[in-house]
């Protein structure tokens, strides 16, 4: 092995592995990265997206991910305007539009990366290692059509709620269309249901009608939300409609809520009654409007409604979600399970 391959130690692949490095005793290893989640190959565009991951070894403080999507040449991703990945012990995941492969760089602060290349940088200098791996030949995790959008439907876990499974098994739809999410048992364990758009909507109008929620124990949440892996920073961009009593009988069983929730004019708890509802929230920059109304028309008699206008999320690369699940805290654990039944999903622009 030559001095020159033992001096560049180059990363390459799916595992950011070192190819070179005959290194004495005591030498200190280069970072490396591997992927432990990869989007399917594509051609790629604005109009889907997924969610990708990795772990990084051998990072200093302060170094951050930088992703890129191939379609034709190299895109940074998930936006120019987030150009970089946090690592959180160790682990990277952001969302990512799709591409026919998918590359990472792991950076030093102070790094400027192209928007764009036709050729990937070589590691040196501000960039301590890169790996590059091929779109899968299919999704990742299964997928659903329901209300003329694909959904992604869940099956890692989740800290919602606190620590929660989810299985595919819990997302279906019927024979009318109408999308199904339950609570349910396996190994004598609850495992929950979540689905999220493939693609992201931006501004806009969002609806959802759904079924008789009131007989929901109150440990169960069910919730329509926005969440935005790049905006870590702005408390994901996430704001929601749940419906929950949060673990306490005698609590009310609905919100309207903007992240952070502990700011208390973020959150507008109030009563939704019994009988077939019709959620939904108009989302501008700057101000979100939300509004609760009986049955299935948006005209319907009134439940709720509420305008923020103060510490609204800004639009970026988020994804509208759908979630069911449990919260674990509840002062009256879940009993029974759960299942919502939501009849059309609407979105206009």
């Amino acid at each position: 092995m030559t001095d020159a391959v033992t001096r560049r130690g180059t990363i390459l692949g799916v595992a950011g592995a070192l190819l070179g490095s005959c290194r004495s005793p005591g030498t200190r290893s280069q970072p490396s990265i591997a992927f432990t989640r990869v989007p399917q190959a594509d051609e790629g565009g604005r109009e889907k997206h997924d969610i990708i991951e990795g772990r990084v070894t051998g990072a200093h403080p302060g170094y951050q991910i930088v992703l890129y999507a191939k379609s034709g040449v190299w895109w940074i991703q998930p936006l120019v305007d987030h150009p970089f990945t946090k690592l959180v012990d160790s682990k990277f995941s952001n969302a990512t539009h799709l591409g026919t492969a998918y590359a990472a760089l792991l950076v030093e602060p102070g790094y400027r990366p192209p928007d764009s290349a036709n050729e990937l940088p070589a590691p040196g200098g501000a960039i301590a290692a890169v790996a590059t791996v091929k779109g899968q030949k299919s999704p990742p995790s299964a997928s659903i059509a329901f209300s003329g959008y694909e959904w992604r439907i869940r099956d890692a876990p989740s800290n919602r709620g606190g620590k929660n499974s989810y299985d595919p098994g819990n997302v279906w739809t019927d024979a009318s269309g109408a999308l199904h999410l339950r609570i349910a048992k396996s190994s004598g364990q609850w495992t929950c249901a979540e689905l999220s758009l493939t693609r992201s909507l931006g501004y806009g109008s969002y609806s959802i009608e759904v079924r008789d929620t009131s007989r929901l124990e109150p440990a169960a949440v069910f919730s329509l939300f926005t969440y935005d892996y790049a905006g870590a920073d702005e408390n994901y961009h996430e704001a929601a409609i749940e419906v929950s009593r949060w673990g306490d009988p005698a609590s009310k069983n609905s919100q309207y809520i903007i992240q952070p929730y502990y700011v208390p004019n973020n959150v507008v708890r109030f009563e939704a009654p019994a009988g077939p509802l019709t959620h939904s929230f108009r989302w501008d920059p700057g101000r979100m409007s939300f509004k609760t109304v009986r049955g299935f028309k948006k005209d319907g008699p009134p439940v709720a409604e509420r305008v923020f206008t103060s510490g609204v999320p800004s639009h970026g690369v988020e994804s509208v979600r759908m979630n069911l699940y449990v919260f674990r805290s509840a002062h009256v654990p879940l009993e029974q399970g759960a299942e919502v039944v939501i009849d059309k999903f609407q979105f206009l622009p």
